[in-house]
């Protein structure tokens, strides 16, 4: 059992030296200074509301008692840079990144420590399940030991705070309060993903504005494609454009086609040059083709390179990682004449050529191939890439398997 809840102490009675001088509105944290320990409560008083400082409180067991007088205490600011327990965090949807969820916060359970005569209080977690509700339900309604015993009853569902990202909608705030989601980050982009389906529109947004580009986008690609436009259209072009170029290029255009064609100017217009170029050359091709499937990004060397130039290309290639599976090689004139897979690479010696090397059959498909087209040599040959070429047989891209398995999702 926590020391003690937050329901607990909103509307305690609160005493200086002199007797009972007011209730506990509110409970603050300084997340920029501490995103653990209570700084202040926010107290009401016939004197209007003060700020309380918890370096000043000496105990809390049957009521809060201040060491100094209320005249000594702060008149209460603007809640600038301060994380209101009760209004920013009950009944607040909260992401679990542990659980990979989104979760409402019933009550929080906070911890007591002693420090040189002072009483100190820090978050432990937040309690998502009916202890909480329970406890704010029937408080001051039922005698207190009588709901202390029914709570023993109620088996405990708590979120440790480490575990807890916060989501806050307002940008001024966020930047106030420096909430980030370092902790929603280090999740798979699928379960972000999973995650940021279950949220509001306003809080999709507040997520994507906060994680970093790179996490974005992977997090943005995995994202169903009904919620991908309306996520990207929801943020300011620039930053849109920022997550865009973190993407895949066949991912990006495919989301940029079904944007307005205005929001996909604007964003295509924030994009750097090299990246603005590979995508709109991808927005020409029709969806339903091998063309519109495929990424520009991939691994090819010339005809006569050797297997140390694959192992050196492998080491500096930038692009997504389902294409380094195959190293393709092509002639003078750009025209696919092999490919080499990654296990073929591992068990050849540094100085082997690696034409011999290549793949027999060699499958590729015309730009113009139609999606089943497509699918079946993915099905027959068992396929993990599939290179595209043009009329003259030159490699323009490839697709992956993984944009197969979305296709075969769209279809279901």
């Amino acid at each position: 059992m926590p020391n003690v809840a937050l329901t607990d102490l909103l509307g305690a009675l609160v005493y200086d030296p002199t007797g009972a001088c007011g209730r506990v509105r509110e409970v603050a944290l300084r997340p920029q200074e501490d995103p653990l320990r209570v700084a202040a409560l926010v107290v009401r008083t016939r004197q209007g509301a003060k700020l309380l400082l918890f370096s000043d409180v000496v105990s809390i067991d049957g009521g809060i008692r201040a060491a100094k007088p209320i005249a000594d205490w702060l008149p209460e600011p603007g809640h600038e840079g301060l994380l209101l327990l009760e209004r920013d965090l009950l009944d607040q949807q909260i992401i679990d990144v542990h659980g990979r969820k989104v979760v409402r916060v019933n009550d929080i359970d906070l911890h007591e420590d002693h420090v040189n005569q002072h009483v100190a209080l820090r978050v432990a977690g937040v309690d998502i399940g009916a202890r909480g509700a329970v406890r704010r339900l029937l408080k001051g309604l039922v005698p207190g030991p009588v709901l202390r015993a029914l709570l023993r009853n109620i088996p405990a569902r708590e979120i440790p705070w480490e575990f807890v990202d916060l989501i806050e909608t307002d940008p001024a705030r966020r930047v106030r309060l420096k909430i980030s989601h370092e902790r929603l980050a280090r999740l798979h982009p699928a379960d972000i993903a999973d995650i940021v389906e279950e949220l509001a529109p306003d809080e999709r947004e507040a997520v994507f504005e906060t994680l970093d580009e790179d996490v974005a986008a992977e997090a943005l690609e995995e994202v169903e494609p009904k919620l991908q436009a309306s996520i990207l259209e929801s943020l300011d072009s620039d930053r849109a454009a920022d997550i865009v170029e973190e993407m895949d290029p066949d991912a990006a255009a495919d989301l940029l086609k079904d944007l307005p064609r205005e929001t996909t100017e604007e964003i295509l217009h924030e994009m750097e040059p090299a990246e603005r170029q590979e995508v709109s050359e991808l927005l020409e091709f029709k969806e339903n083709t091998a063309a519109g499937r495929m990424t520009t990004e991939y691994l090819a060397l010339p005809a006569n390179a050797v297997v140390n130039d694959a192992v050196e290309a492998l080491r500096h290639f930038e692009g997504g990682i389902e294409t380094v599976s195959t190293v393709y090689l092509l002639d003078p004139e750009s025209r696919l004449v092999g490919a080499v897979t990654l296990p073929k690479l591992v068990l050849a010696q540094p100085g082997d050529a690696l034409l011999p090397l290549s793949m027999e059959p060699l499958i590729s498909c015309h730009a113009g191939a139609n999606e089943k087209d497509v699918a079946e040599l993915f099905d027959k040959y068992n396929l993990v890439t599939l290179p595209v070429v043009d009329d003259e047989g030159k490699l323009t891209g490839v697709i992956t398997s993984d944009d197969i398995i979305s296709l075969l999702r769209a279809k279901l």
